[in-house]
């Protein structure tokens, strides 16, 4: 990794709980899970989980320099996560809030079927500027914030905390990423006027990376209605095109950001840039090739993985190996290479972290003739 970069990953963070389903494949998710039925599991994996452990991680595994501020409890799943944080070398910028309780994740990955959540937010509900030491942050070069939907205080007062925090960073000159997160839709969340955020947030947002379906449901609800009735209870991301991602990618870039790399599940990642006076003070603050940034679009299809075994922690680990190879001074379509390359790595095992791999092991997988599914049209 260049020496000198550093990253910060701030945001959501929990405890994962992955019971390991058997591996035959259903359609339907009620005919594994209904009333009454004893249902004979495989194991279960317990591991740290929400964007601050899963991104943050990922990255240190790939050798970047990389602190991690996350706010939790001070209760039996805190210390589980402080412990397991430790073992990285990377629990000491971690928020420990004596009154609250650590947030926790069941993760329902039924073979064939997209992934079931039960979700507490815990003590990222109440995560605010007031938590961040703003003294770890001012030397990072870079600083990611994940999963604002499922942090109470990001949204209220039309994004306030979640602008305030952003706009900080970028008054430090510090280069900027933001994630989002599924929302419940009959949750208190999905009626927030999200456009109306993102607007406040996105000019502080350099590298904006969500997913299409995150994406679509705030900023074009009628048609992401319309691709979820389409996909008859199977994931959206089987049936979209591009005209269904370019427009959201294009709003984004409107709004401000710099660059929008947008996760499209299976099939891979939508990416577009600012044009090259837009761009060109991100390029030279982080020493990328302004010819390699500026006014890039492009549909990179996703690798095909050796085994699917669960999609946990594969859209921020696709994010780590994203900024580590920004880090590295790559190119737009190396980084959006390698970010889907490590993504197709992590669905080979059922936590976020076994199946990372370096830049460099991943690019010689990839030049060994890695196989790619087809682009969408």
């Amino acid at each position: 990794m260049k020496e000198g970069k550093r990253a910060v990953v701030v945001g959501h963070t929990c405890i994962d709980i992955t019971p390991v389903f058997p591996q035959e494949k259903v359609e339907d998710a009620s005919k594994i899970l209904k009333p009454g039925r004893l249902i004979s599991m495989n194991g279960v994996t317990i591991s740290t989980g929400g964007a601050v452990p899963n991104t943050g991680l990922a990255l240190k595994k790939m050798g970047v320099d990389v602190a991690l501020m996350g706010k939790i409890g001070s209760d039996d799943f805190g210390k589980l996560l402080l412990d397991l944080l430790d073992k990285h070398q990377v629990a000491e910028s971690m928020i420990v809030d004596e009154d609250a309780d650590t947030s926790y994740t069941v993760v329902l990955a039924i073979p064939g079927v997209d992934r079931i959540f039960l979700h507490d937010s815990g003590a990222n509900d109440t995560f605010t500027f007031d938590d961040l030491e703003f003294s770890k942050i001012e030397n990072a070069t870079l600083l990611h914030f994940g999963y604002p939907p499922i942090m109470r205080e990001m949204y209220q007062n039309d994004g306030e905390q979640l602008i305030k925090i952003m706009k900080k960073i970028k008054g430090m000159n510090v280069a900027t990423s933001l994630d989002m997160a599924a929302m419940d839709p009959n949750a208190e969340v999905a009626r927030k006027d999200w456009e109306k955020i993102l607007e406040g947030t996105l000019p502080f947002v350099d590298f904006f990376v969500p997913s299409f379906e995150e994406l679509c449901f705030i900023m074009d609800r009628d048609n992401y209605e319309r691709l979820v009735e389409r996909a008859a209870g199977k994931d959206i991301n089987e049936i979209i095109t591009l005209a269904d991602v370019e427009p959201l990618a294009k709003r984004i870039l409107d709004m401000g950001a710099k660059v929008a790399m947008i996760k499209c599940g299976a099939a891979g990642i939508y990416y577009q840039t600012a044009k090259k006076e837009e761009i060109e003070e991100l390029c030279q603050a982080l020493n990328l090739p302004l010819d390699g940034w500026a006014d890039k679009k492009g549909f990179e299809a996703s690798y095909i993985p050796e085994r699917i075994a669960s999609g946990t922690g594969a859209g921020d680990t696709c994010i780590a190996a994203f900024i580590a190879s920004v880090l590295e001074e790559n190119t737009v379509e190396q980084s959006v290479r390698l970010a889907g390359a490590e993504g197709a790595c992590c669905v080979e095992t059922y936590d976020a972290l076994s199946g990372i791999r370096s830049l460099s092991e991943l690019e010689a997988k990839i030049q060994n003739g890695w196989k790619k599914n087809k682009d969408i049209v």
